[in-house]
């Protein structure tokens, strides 16, 4: 776990340095000729980035450890539930609220991917509205699940 920990972590500052940080200064740089504080979506933009960075491995406490022919698949709405909620189900899991939803996805995928980003520019229109500033925001969520799949050589 420390050693996986370290490989994503040492490519989420490598990425961070040379993608994301000059990225973010040409976002600001655009956002202020067109008129619009960037300051914000370039700051939830880079939570996001580190969050995707480690998403497919938050929902791994839920996967099913054995699967034979007798695991029935969970239904789509909760293996994705679970990929877009992690955060909740994760703080239920630790609550010790019992919550059984089982999936036998691993989401180190790029069907998983288009799916966070969809719910992404979702998030961003609500939060953000306009055109430039959803994007980004999920612009920024990709660069981070593929900095992970890059890792565990997905991609």
């Amino acid at each position: 776990m420390k050693q996986e920990t370290a490989e994503h972590l040492h490519m989420l500052l490598s990425v961070l340095k040379y993608v994301i940080f000059p990225a973010s200064i040409c976002y600001v740089f655009v956002g202020a000729l067109l008129g619009e504080n960037a300051l914000d979506s370039v700051a939830c933009g880079v939570l996001v980035f580190i969050y995707s960075n480690f998403l497919p491995d938050l929902p791994s406490a839920f996967r099913e450890k054995k699967v034979d022919s007798r695991t029935r698949s969970s239904s789509w709405y909760k293996k994705y539930a679970l990929l877009l909620l992690a955060p909740v189900f994760i703080w239920l899991l630790f609550s010790d609220i019992g919550l059984f939803w089982k999936t036998t996805e691993t989401f180190h995928n790029f069907k998983s991917l288009l799916v966070f980003e969809g719910f992404l520019v979702l998030l961003g229109l609500i939060f953000f509205g306009g055109l430039l500033e959803p994007l980004a925001f999920s612009l920024f969520g990709a660069i981070g699940y593929l900095a992970h799949l890059k890792v565990d050589k997905i991609w």
